[in-house]
């Protein structure tokens, strides 16, 4: 079992930047791929980013590439998503999601433990 906290969300201008972190319980958080979606209103939550569970291989949405960034601490039990250049459109709610495949992947039912989301709101 894997309970994730998300933190960092909040409001900011279009072209600034957020740090987003999402902390793991568990002694076995090392061993799951990792992954970030959003949910912006009105629409279905979408795949944004994903990392092995040794950081070695990413994936981006093609929305967020050269933008956004994900990397992980497993010493620290938590995974990051550093988010430069942000834009309105980018304004949604985020989740971290854990996936018991040792490969990255980016399909929302390959994973199988969600935090609550925070809340991320770019003003133009």
């Amino acid at each position: 079992q894997v309970q994730l906290v998300e933190s960092g969300g909040g409001l900011v201008q279009a072209g600034g930047s957020l740090r987003l972190s999402c902390a793991a319980s568990g002694r076995t958080f090392s061993s799951y791929s990792m992954g970030w979606f959003r949910q912006a209103p009105g629409k279905e939550r979408e795949f944004v980013a994903a990392i092995s569970w040794s950081g070695g291989s990413t994936s981006y949405a093609d929305s967020v590439k050269g933008r956004f960034s994900i990397s992980r601490d497993n010493a620290k039990n938590t995974v990051y998503l550093q988010m430069n250049s942000l834009k309105p459109e980018d304004t949604a709610v985020f989740y971290c999601a854990a996936s018991r495949a040792i490969v990255v992947v980016t399909r929302e039912d390959r994973f199988h433990y969600w935090g609550q989301g925070t809340q991320v709101t770019v003003s133009s």
